[in-house]
């Protein structure tokens, strides 16, 4: 294209999108790509999706509803079986008693916290988040105007907002926070303590919570706790693609407190009508017996493939501080290991996707708190991979 056209195109686009930073996992993925398009051999430890895929019963109900010609718009709130049975879900797996009316179907987890944001966010608003935490949801933010306000955790905290961390940066343009437990890029879950005293610092101070529980189902060392146990003016974001293995089918839902439902209703019907519907009517299968029994079994396979890779990597010089509890993701500090990019993670990464044919994420995609001594690897690949994945890290940091 002429570059004069070029620069005129770009002269058209809003400001919110020089405030956009690319996804950096994305990047890795292209990269690991290209080289698998060369004929190498890359063992995938770097973007957050099950190598599950959706179970039996799932692809089946997807097919009787392509059949019974089931593909037309639903209500924007969503399919009120499917909305019951996430209710239900809730007070299976939760002990909280849920209306499925605060239930709001969605395309996928994003467009959950994308509802939340138009919703609550104004022009010039602040939002406390931790840092490290999911880079888009800084960005969601500013796509609506709103400044993501970082705040730096560490492993003491387990990664996550304290009540205290709320108190000490909330300012007179704060509106709220957004958290996730369990966390990506670190696989630590907030405790009990930490949750409702977060809560309740925001609540003090007449703000929103939001908190993504989309990894909850992948909980390994204790019993998932909702943020709607302690406060029903949270809103919560989960998701059907994680623990129920359906990334590509774009279904999510978040619980809103039951005024802000028909706000919700409004953004959802103007801004994508509704969810897919047939992935909506495919994803009721997921709560029959038959699929929660083989997402058990999955959860615990998640669960091996952590016991494996979080000593192996501390076993290479990788320090992992705290255990990650939950999700598929370790983040590892790489300043002690013995290879000359050790404080350079970008770098690092990229020798490990060159040399050894492993795909990792490096830190700068997660925050500003010393992104450079760190990278996340995402256990979502086989036990064998995993191993494979180790031997040659290791092989290459022998070499060096």
């Amino acid at each position: 294209m002429d570059p004069h056209k070029s620069e005129q195109l770009h002269n058209l686009l809003a400001r919110r999108v020089g405030r956009i930073e690319p996804f950096r996992v994305m990047e890795m993925v292209k990269a690991a790509g290209e080289m698998r398009r060369a004929g190498l051999d890359v063992i995938s430890l770097s973007v957050g999706e099950p190598d599950f895929t959706a179970p039996e019963p799932v692809a089946e109900a997807a097919i009787r509803a392509i059949r019974a010609g089931a593909t037309q718009y639903t209500d924007a709130l969503g399919l009120l079986p499917l909305r019951q049975a996430i209710a239900a879900h809730y007070a299976r797996a939760y002990g909280i008693d849920l209306d499925p009316r605060r239930v709001v179907i969605t395309a996928g987890a994003s467009a959950a916290l994308l509802l939340a944001c138009a919703a609550l966010v104004d022009e010039g608003d602040e939002v406390l988040m931790p840092d490290p935490c999911y880079p888009c949801n800084r960005h969601f933010v500013a796509a609506f105007g709103g400044t993501p306000v970082l705040v730096a955790s560490d492993a003491q905290r387990r990664y996550q907002l304290s009540g205290a961390d709320v108190a000490a940066h909330w300012g007179p343009r704060t509106r709220g926070v957004i958290a996730a437990s369990p966390s990506n890029p670190t696989g630590t879950s907030m405790t009990v303590q930490q949750l409702q005293a977060m809560l309740g610092a925001v609540r003090a101070r007449g703000g929103f919570a939001v908190v993504d529980e989309i990894y909850q189902g992948l909980s390994y060392d204790q019993a998932p706790v909702s943020a709607l146990r302690f406060d029903d003016n949270v809103i919560t974001v989960n998701s059907f693609s994680k623990y129920f293995n359906m990334t590509g089918w774009r279904l999510g839902w978040l619980v809103a407190p039951e005024p802000l439902v028909p706000v919700f209703e409004k953004l959802a019907q103007n801004l994508f009508i509704c969810a897919p519907a047939l992935a909506q009517h495919a994803a009721l299968a997921c709560f029959e017996p038959a699929s929660l029994a083989l997402y058990e079994q999955r959860r615990l396979e998640f669960k091996r493939r952590r016991d494996f890779l979080v000593p192996q990597l501390r076993a290479l010089g990788l320090n992992v501080p705290v255990m990650p509890d939950g999700a598929f993701y370790v983040y590892a500090d790489i300043s002690g290991v013995d290879h000359p990019l050790r404080g350079d993670s970008a770098a690092f990464s990229m020798a490990v996707l060159r040399q050894a044919q492993v795909a990792i994420v490096p830190g700068d995609d997660f925050g500003v708190a010393a992104p450079e001594r760190h990278v996340r690897f995402s256990y979502a690949n086989s036990y064998e991979r995993i191993e494979e994945a180790v031997a040659r890290i290791a092989a290459l940091l022998d070499r060096t």
